[in-house]
């Protein structure tokens, strides 16, 4: 095998000259501006009027800042360092993910940063959505319950983000230059657990999600090409264009089948079949257990857990089908939609350096 070489990589890579000089760059961030901004209001008012809660809120706070600086004790990713068993730089940590064949879970291969800082995700997560419930019970005005709200599901997005990165990186259908541009996002993500892509993909996924409950999908004939094309009136251009450009993809349309009706590939195959045996031509949400012969949670919820817990049974079995090989969707839409954003980000960025 060849040696492979790995040269120095600078941090000025990855970030802009402003952020350097601010020194925003030296680890996790705790709080963005904007997060900072709302836990200010929040201590503001409570100072005021419930000094008992500002306290615990305070601890929260503390507790967060502290395991921050725990994690930070640990080597960064974005540095050259010698470890026990020899050298890590940024190159070498992209190019072991971007070649790893294992299957499965990979934590005990990950970096120990990466871990802790998803323990430290989960943490801000929670202590998030206890603030936005407090905000709304002491009557803050409603704009501010919204985007502490706003900033939860985004930390949610971050933690679905770090498997979508981890399911494409490994994706050898993929441009190899498009794996490493995901390797570089995921290393961001674990270096900071900030993520800009993800803060623009976000409301996109968020407004699909949402706008499911106020579709009708014709669960007779199990097809959601016209509830696909009302969703994307609803929302931006980012969704119209990968939908114009991506329906066509069998594996697009059946990650987006098993997104719309809430059923996995296999349940979506059955239920057609039995209700075209039956002569039956439509069904309600409602209805789908009983036909299946197993309970099928069909909910409309809007609540940020269900999104990741609906998303990760859609991972594990996409997963499994691309492990077996046998027919359904290998990616989730989640997946598919990451990858069309950041490909577009990518040309744009090239774009611009032409024209430069």
């Amino acid at each position: 095998m060849d040696k492979i070489i790995f040269e120095p990589v600078d941090i000025r890579e990855f970030f802009d000259a402003k952020a350097i000089e601010d020194k925003s760059v030296s680890g996790i961030v705790v709080f963005t501006e904007k997060q900072q901004k709302l836990v200010d209001v929040l201590k503001d008012n409570l100072s005021e009027n419930n000094p008992e809660q500002l306290e615990i809120v305070n601890e929260k706070i503390e507790n967060l800042h502290d395991l921050a600086s725990a994690i930070a004790t640990f080597p960064s990713l974005l540095e050259r360092t010698n470890l026990t068993f020899g050298t890590r730089t940024p190159q070498s940590l992209m190019d072991s993910l971007i070649n790893s064949k294992r299957e499965g879970d990979m934590t005990l291969q990950l970096p120990s940063k990466a871990s802790l800082g998803k323990g430290f995700l989960v943490a801000k997560l929670h202590i998030f959505a206890k603030f936005e419930r407090l905000a709304r019970e002491v009557k803050i005005e409603d704009k501010i319950v919204g985007e502490f709200h706003a900033e939860t599901v985004y930390m949610m997005f971050l933690l679905l983000a770090e498997d979508v990165y981890l399911n494409l990186i490994r994706d050898t259908s993929l441009p190899i230059d498009s794996r490493r541009q995901l390797a570089n996002s995921l290393l961001l993500l674990w270096e900071h657990r900030a993520d800009q892509n993800i803060s623009d993909i976000s409301p996109v996924l968020q407004s699909v999600w949402r706008a499911r409950a106020i579709l009708a999908p014709a669960f007779g004939t199990m097809m959601g090409t016209s509830e696909l094309i009302m969703i994307s009136f609803q929302l931006d251009e980012q969704w119209s264009e990968f939908i114009k450009t991506k329906l066509s993809d069998a594996d697009v349309s059946q990650a987006m089948e098993e997104f719309l009706f809430g059923l996995s590939f296999e349940q979506i195959l059955r239920l057609k079949s039995i209700l075209r045996e039956q002569g039956i031509s439509a069904i309600g949400r409602e209805e789908v257990s009983k036909y299946l012969g197993e309970e099928v949670p069909t909910n409309l919820s809007e609540d940020y857990r269900d999104f990741f817990q609906q998303y990760s049974v859609r991972r594990d079995n996409a997963r499994a089908r691309r492990r077996l090989g046998v027919p359904g969707p290998k990616k989730t839409l989640e997946d598919h939609f990451i990858n069309f954003i950041m490909g577009k980000n990518t040309e744009k960025q090239k774009n611009d350096s032409v024209a430069k």
